[in-house]
């Protein structure tokens, strides 16, 4: 079931915990020589709200915790809080680059989703789906937890770069209905820091490497969901 695609468009991915002086310094210099993500408000942002999954052996966390470089994730993913756009998505990383694969949902699939009937997602004709749906069977893939940030988004052609800015992330904790109104959400990290991210193809440009300075900076060692994950931690286990 975890093998990675070989066919797939593999991008690098960096890491970075920046301060606020940090990120405002690093905005600064990237906003003259980059485009603002065409889908964000007035100021410059959107949310993104994610509900992971983890199968019976809790493989996607043990994975990241243990240090393997090949694996995968799986998650559903909205925007603002909306349903007209959701995605089932597998995020694949291999060595040191990732790649991901997504497939739209109706918000219909979704809520029987949450209920556990995974039979919407028998399409043998949609791969994706039918994979999760395999594994939902096979090794009982299940929601974990919710991620919720707000992201600020820089793109580039040259390079095909994009460098995003996530704020104030945010777990639900134990509730996994990313639409619910009463959902109760819980700081997963201090709020004085965000979380850099910068991916591209083959290169990242000389001109942006230079404005991110990226030497200085502290790098990321665990995911979002692995953050998120621990703070709903029930075994002892999830803290090894």
């Amino acid at each position: 079931m975890y093998y990675p695609n070989l066919d797939l468009k593999y991008r690098h991915e960096l890491k970075h915990y920046v301060n606020y002086h940090q990120y405002f310094t690093i905005r600064q210099r990237l906003r003259p020589l980059m485009t603002q993500d065409a889908n964000a408000n007035e100021a410059g942002e959107y949310l993104i709200r994610s509900l992971y999954f983890d199968d019976i052996n809790n493989t996607a966390l043990h994975e990241k915790l243990g240090g393997v470089r090949d694996r995968v994730k799986y998650r559903i993913r909205i925007y603002n809080g909306e349903d007209s756009i959701i995605h089932f998505e597998k995020k694949i990383k291999m060595n040191d680059v990732i790649a991901k694969v997504k497939e739209p949902i109706t918000r219909e699939m979704y809520d029987e989703i949450l209920k556990g009937n995974y039979e919407v997602l028998n399409l043998p004709h949609q791969p994706l789906l039918y994979e999760i749906y395999h594994a939902a069977n096979n090794v009982l893939l299940r929601p974990q937890v919710i991620v919720d940030y707000v992201r600020e988004a820089y793109t580039s052609k040259l390079g095909n770069v994009r460098i995003t800015f996530d704020k104030y992330m945010k777990t639900g904790l134990n509730n996994h209905d990313i639409f619910d109104p009463h959902l109760a959400m819980v700081d997963a990290i201090d709020h004085k820091f965000f979380v850099l991210e910068v991916k591209y193809d083959e290169y990242l440009p000389d001109y942006i490497k230079t404005a991110l300075q990226l030497e200085g900076l502290v790098r990321q060692s665990n995911s979002k969901y692995v953050i998120c994950r621990k703070l709903g931690k029930e075994n002892s286990w999830e803290d090894q």
